[in-house]
């Protein structure tokens, strides 16, 4: 299965509701242990939430890492030197592979996991590249088990669509709050796990077919870009399983969106 391929504008026609989840993360990490930390944002994307890390931490030397080209050339828009002396920078980096080349105070990850099979076990390396005090931090959605990925996948595996789409989509990327919560403890941090359900209200026609298309649909748009008529009868079928199960209301489309959170704090 290739990487999927990603479109920064189509990922950011729903910027705000995005970001929320990385706003509520950063509320929760503590003060970092040094005057001018070392961050990584580990998924940056187009970039957008990764200016908040300068924002809260105005001298620090921020890396947003991706995997993704057409990311990181939107991304690159926010590189610069930031208010107070630090700097903004971007590399192309491939999570499952990436260990810091130097102490970080803090390593954060903003809905990227769920990519990288196996991201647990990357943990420990994370984690023994902080700074004493240093802080681990993520969020992930934890909505595989509903409608809009569980229709997706019961469609790419109908008898249609199984011989092309066999084993695109995943349903086991994210562990459960508990899973985490053992697994940071036992490497020695202090850790916050919890998760939340978000209520979206989107706008506009096809709304949640709109807001995965710039996600979970990717790895299917993908695969069939090679085929462009089965690529659109796919999203045809799928927009017709979504409307029913997404109903529209007067004020928009309601979207629940469960999330789950840690921050791991290293001992000082």
């Amino acid at each position: 299965m290739s990487a999927p391929a990603w479109d920064p504008a189509q990922y950011l026609r729903h910027a705000g509701h995005r970001a929320r989840p990385f706003a509520d993360l950063l509320a929760r990490i503590p003060e970092l242990p040094a005057p001018r930390p070392r961050i990584a944002d580990l998924g940056c994307g187009p970039g957008n939430v990764t200016t908040l890390l300068t924002a809260r931490w105005p001298t620090a030397r921020v890396t947003g890492h991706d995997n993704s080209a057409e990311m990181l050339d939107r991304a690159r828009e926010h590189a610069g030197p930031t208010a107070k002396g630090g700097h903004l920078g971007f590399a192309r980096t491939d999570a499952r592979t990436w260990t810091p080349a130097e102490p970080h105070d803090l390593i954060i990850s903003n809905a990227t996991l769920q990519w990288v099979p196996g991201h647990t076990e990357r943990f420990a390396d994370w984690i023994a590249a902080l700074r004493p005090g240093g802080t681990f931090a993520f969020q992930v959605p934890g909505n595989f088990d509903a409608p809009s990925h569980r229709l997706m996948r019961d469609l790419a595996g109908s008898p249609r669509w199984r011989e092309r789409l066999a084993g695109t989509l995943r349903h086991d990327a994210v562990h459960t709050p508990s899973a985490y919560l053992e697994r940071l403890t036992g490497l020695g941090c202090a850790a916050d796990v919890w998760e939340t359900t978000y209520l979206h209200l989107l706008a506009g026609k096809d709304a949640v077919l709109d807001w995965v298309t710039g996600t979970g649909l990717r790895p299917v748009l993908t695969a069939l870009a090679d085929d462009p008529e089965a690529r659109d009868a796919f999203v045809e079928e799928y927009r017709t399983a979504l409307r029913e199960a997404y109903p529209p209301g007067p004020h928009g489309t309601p979207f629940p969106f469960r999330r789950v959170f840690a921050v791991a704090t290293k001992e000082a």
